[in-house]
């Protein structure tokens, strides 16, 4: 499976399309009621199916009721079932973010929150409307073994049996598991494409706040409106939450300044991938992105016109890129900012294959 956060589709979860329509419709006209009558029988099951899929079924629940939309009565059921066990897990969730929070206040860490439950509390009307399945927090690079041995007090544990990740070249984050659940420990924000983004930069502008009376730091915001585009399109943009998430902040009055976030993003090794991911909310969600932005970010014409064809609606919604490895392995490759750092990148993965068969399972 391409990406980790994404669910393949089944046969019988295939959209129809007044299920996709709808689930775009409720995206497109937020925080605006959409416009047309309710979906009906099959399609109103595959809206559930769709909302369920990208990771929106809490956030549909509410955007359903709030639209005035009545479904049929087992589908109306069936979505409330799928919000409820969505709330019941981002509840999980924020147990372990608390736990771990508290933990690594013992060693004088205050983490960054990626994603997850830090980002729906401040974007969404309710935290619990958006699935969040793990724990993403940035540390300073050297913070790593201090931070790693505070979360093992926890039960969070390294998942691979080389802990020292954070050395590699391609990494980005350590994954600690526990009887909790997951939590990603970030040294660098991302890495894609043969390339990374550094988290140090970021750490030293992040903003103070509080989740539940922990201290926590957040992103600025033209910072999350760079990360949150990269790592949307580092995972194809197959998840439409990713691209809600991306509206919720441009509409959240933080007083975004357009010309600083095109600056970060240029400051970063894959700007194109920012355009991407924000080009694609404008497209689909109605996100109200200044074109200046796009013209500033824009990668050239022809990748321009795949990245439409790749992420159009009717492939976005059915996460199409799911559906076959080889062709999600061309997009990323065709749409990468620098053909020479995917081909560095190649190189490295199979050496470092050769170096692991050659050590063996010892």
């Amino acid at each position: 499976m391409p990406d980790g956060h994404a669910v393949p589709r089944t046969r019988e979860q295939t959209l129809t399309p007044g299920g996709a329509s709808a689930l775009l419709a409720l995206l497109r006209a937020w925080p605006d009621a959409p416009l047309g009558a309710p979906p009906d029988g099959v399609d109103a099951e595959a809206l559930v199916r769709a909302a369920v899929r990208h990771g929106l079924v809490g956030f549909v629940a509410h955007a359903v009721g709030r639209a005035g939309w009545v479904l049929p009565e087992s589908t109306s059921a069936s979505l409330r079932r799928e919000a409820l066990g969505n709330a019941a897990r981002a509840l999980r969730v924020k147990a372990l973010l608390l736990r771990s929070l508290d933990a690594l206040a013992t060693v004088g860490q205050v983490p960054v929150l990626l994603k997850g439950y830090g980002l729906a509390l401040r974007l969404y009307q309710d935290p619990l409307q958006r699935a969040t399945t793990d724990v993403d927090l940035l540390v300073a690079r050297d913070a790593v073994e201090a931070s790693v041995q505070a979360l093992g007090a926890v039960g969070l544990k390294p998942r691979h049996a080389d802990a020292a990740r954070h050395e590699e070249e391609d990494s980005h984050h350590l994954e600690l598991a526990g009887p909790m659940g997951l939590v990603e420990l970030h040294f660098r924000a991302l890495a894609g494409w043969g390339e990374a983004l550094e988290g140090d930069a970021l750490l030293a502008r992040a903003e103070a706040g509080t989740v539940e009376g922990r201290a926590v730091r957040w992103l600025r915001p033209e910072d999350e409106a760079v990360y949150l585009a990269l790592h949307a399109s580092n995972h194809a943009l197959q998840r439409l939450a990713w691209l809600f998430d991306l509206k919720l902040l441009a509409l959240s009055g933080g007083g975004l300044d357009w010309r600083t976030v095109a600056e970060r993003a240029r400051d970063t090794a894959f700007p194109h991938a920012v355009w991407y991911a924000w080009d694609a909310a404008r497209r689909l969600l109605a996100a109200p992105v200044p074109d200046s932005l796009l013209k500033a970010l824009a990668p050239p014409r022809w990748q321009r016109l795949l990245a439409r064809r790749f992420f159009s609606a009717e492939r976005l919604l059915a996460a199409t890129l799911l559906d076959s490895r080889a062709v999600w392995m061309a997009a990323k490759v065709l749409l990468a900012p620098r053909a020479s750092s995917v081909a560095r990148y190649g190189v490295r993965r199979v050496r470092n294959a050769v170096r692991a068969r050659l050590r063996g399972p010892g």
